[in-house]
């Protein structure tokens, strides 16, 4: 499909002798927000873990416009575009908030590096308002904005979301969910994995539900619309 931005085909993960993504498939359109539902142990952090380089595949294909990512490490392919904001955020908690970000552009530098901090800052202004401090003194949303912001200093092609809203209130929930709308705006290509159902459905173009490491249903988020409670019986039963 010429909108695809990235293929995944036939992709095997284990850890040790236990298998976990078991011949998974699924692709990713350009510009849109697809998201991997799933219960605990589907595969679906695997599945992001396996696109960035963190893990190996043992089989299969990860291509992002037609540059095979599978079995690079985590560098390379950073390098190609994609950033992952992880579940645990991965910040450096003793330096500023800027330094965090600008951490985000080893892809790039000079003016650009400029131009895209202070974009990111227009996104997010409580981070300028608040970029000359540590970052281990900022709330856990914030926290989440900065990681955010991180990976957006890259100008990534593709950027993977696991579990953005995770251990944040329900105020933070819906400031995230307004990031993610933005970032569609702004077309950029997000592929996340989201338990709160309400998040997910907002924000998500396209679902795909993983079960045993198998992509097992998917479709319209749109086309659903009403009947949410078929794709959560999916996901669980």
């Amino acid at each position: 499909m010429p909108d695809t931005l990235l293929t995944i085909r036939d992709l095997h993960v284990a850890y040790g002798p236990k298998p976990i993504l078991r011949g998974a498939g699924f692709d990713v359109r350009r510009g849109e927000c697809l998201t991997l539902l799933g219960a605990n142990g589907s595969g679906k952090s695997t599945a992001m873990n396996a696109i960035c380089g963190f893990v190996r595949p043992s089989a299969g294909s990860v291509s992002l416009e037609g540059t095979e990512l599978a079995g690079r490490p985590a560098h390379a392919v950073f390098a190609q575009g994609v950033a992952q904001v992880s579940q645990a955020r991965d910040l450096f908690p003793d330096l500023t908030v800027e330094d965090n970000l600008r951490l985000g552009a080893m892809r790039r530098g000079g003016r650009e590096s400029g131009e895209t901090l202070a974009h990111v800052y227009a996104r997010f202004p409580r981070l300028k308002e608040r970029r000359a401090q540590a970052a281990r003194t900022l709330s856990g949303g914030e926290q989440q904005m900065v990681a955010i912001g991180r990976a957006m200093m890259s100008r990534p092609r593709l950027l993977l979301l696991d579990e953005p809203s995770g251990g944040l209130s329900p105020q933070f929930c819906e400031e995230i969910a307004r990031i993610i709308e933005q970032l569609k705006a702004d077309g950029v290509t997000l592929l996340m994995v989201e338990q709160n159902l309400n998040l997910a459905f907002r924000a998500a173009d396209r679902f795909i539900v993983l079960r045993d490491g198998r992509v097992v249903d998917g479709g319209d988020v749109a086309a659903m619309a009403g009947d949410h409670d078929a794709i959560v019986r999916n996901i669980y039963l």
